[in-house]
């Protein structure tokens, strides 16, 4: 869908999510795509999460997660965030896909609900392990250009899964999809052509992979395991 256009549409600027500097930069300045692939990055609480959430919901798929064939599948109801967010889509691959609910195509796979949705989605999890279910959706739902949103998908994957999952990003925005990540992942942000975004305490900022303070931390601990262990063992 790039370019494209993320918009806030009101709300206070005090209670939680508006009080999350993030939320409170997309409200000021929205989020626009100008890459197929954009990694959300960030520390644990700094809101990357609540941005992919709401994403997720205002382009109509299920806030529990799974394609686009299980829309509010379950009673959950939107979140704060994701009822005020909407979409300007700047290209004509944006537009025809904004331009009616049957073309909107897409998957969200979140970490943390992704057993319920995987199942809904018919890939037996109780049969597999977890990160098989989430290869399993790569496989055989990551295949149609339209909207695809992840939250932490390394969370159960290993080392060569998670290279198996940048092919599976690779070709969708090859074939016309939008991939939107949040991860701590420095093997998934290293995609060439991505865009990166650094969310915490300052809002968000565009950053080059080089750049992430994760990169920099998992450089540093690699080379030197002791120089931070030292800090939380006894």
């Amino acid at each position: 869908m790039p370019p494209g256009e993320l918009d806030g549409d009101g709300g206070s600027a005090d209670p939680w999510p508006w009080s999350v500097p993030c939320v409170r930069a997309l409200l000021t300045d929205g989020l626009r795509f100008t890459a197929p692939v954009t990694f959300l990055v960030g520390e644990n609480g700094s809101g990357k999460s609540t941005l992919v959430e709401a994403l997720a919901e205002g382009f109509g798929l299920d806030s529990w997660g799974g394609s686009h064939d299980w829309r509010y599948a379950t009673s959950r109801g939107r979140s704060a965030l994701g009822e005020r967010v909407r979409f300007d889509a700047a290209s004509p691959r944006g537009r025809r896909m904004m331009a009616s609910r049957a073309a909107r195509k897409g998957f969200f796979l979140r970490a943390e609900t992704a057993r319920d949705a995987l199942d809904r989605e018919g890939l037996a999890p109780d049969a597999v392990s977890h990160g098989e279910g989430f290869l399993a959706a790569f496989r055989g739902k990551f295949l149609q250009p339209g909207l695809y949103v992840l939250d932490e998908p390394e969370a159960a994957l290993s080392f060569s899964s998670c290279l198996e999952l940048i092919g599976h990003i690779d070709r969708l925005a090859r074939s016309g999809g939008q991939v939107v990540c949040a991860t701590h992942s420095p093997l998934l942000t290293a995609i060439p052509g991505a865009d990166v975004i650094e969310v915490g305490e300052h809002g968000m900022r565009r950053v080059r992979w080089e750049e992430l303070a994760l990169v920099d931390h998992w450089r540093r601990y690699l080379a030197d395991p002791r120089a931070y262990l030292r800090h939380v063992l006894d």
